[in-house]
């Protein structure tokens, strides 16, 4: 065998041991498809829900049905949803064409605002924030969590996972590695698309825990 005979030889060997990788890598992706809930009637109202149950009115229920219908075709594995009534009602129309249940989880529950809970949200705008508010450091802790235990319960998985604008917000920001007040908010019914794994999400615990609170803590800026 020449010299460029074995250089080819190795080269190719190289290259297949890569591309092995890589398909091992890619196996342990996760993907997952955010969604927001439908709208709500509170929502409608300007009503601050916070960790109220909350009720999709018919335009909620109609935008359920749309993300449904874009993600029927989808090879979905899992359908995953916040505890509260509003998410739940959401993630159920949008499971139903796979035949799939819906599992709850505290972790994707939308920020508590405290004393803020129910009132209505033009007349917060200016106001000082009551100390009685779910934290952004723990809300972005809470957002890590729910990241880690998507990607080591749904390795190589599709999940469908349908929050609240405040946490899916801090979930943006903990997998863009970014603070939150850079994520775009989401609208009633929007989809995410996020693809990651339990290595990614190793690395972002440093990043989430070194950054401290972010949040000033002086005004409500927008409904959720």
């Amino acid at each position: 065998m020449s010299f460029v005979e074995i250089l080819s030889f190795e080269n190719a060997q190289i290259n297949l041991a890569f591309y092995s990788l890589i398909r091992i890598f890619a196996s342990m992706m996760t993907t997952i498809y955010l969604v927001r809930h439908g709208e709500t009637v509170d929502n409608a109202r300007q009503i601050m829900q916070g960790q109220t149950q909350g009720e999709l009115n018919e335009k909620g229920r109609e935008q359920a049905r749309q993300v449904a219908e874009r993600l029927a075709l989808e090879a979905i594995d899992a359908v995953v949803a916040s505890d509260l009534h509003r998410a739940i009602q959401t993630a159920e129309i949008i499971a139903a064409p796979h035949g799939l249940p819906v599992v709850t989880t505290p972790l994707l529950r939308e920020r508590d605002w405290g004393s803020f809970t129910g009132c209505y949200i033009p007349d917060l705008r200016g106001k000082i924030w009551p100390d009685d508010i779910e934290s952004e450091d723990a809300l972005l802790q809470r957002a890590l969590a729910f990241l880690q235990k998507m990607t080591a319960t749904y390795e190589g998985k599709r999940v469908v996972a349908v929050g609240h604008g405040i946490i899916n917000k801090a979930i943006l920001a903990v997998y863009a590695h970014c603070t939150m007040s850079e994520v775009q908010r989401m609208m009633n019914a929007e989809v995410r698309v996020l693809t990651t794994s339990s290595i990614a999400m190793a690395s972002a615990h440093t990043a989430t825990s070194t950054s401290g609170a972010r949040s000033a803590g002086t005004a409500v800026a927008s409904a959720e």
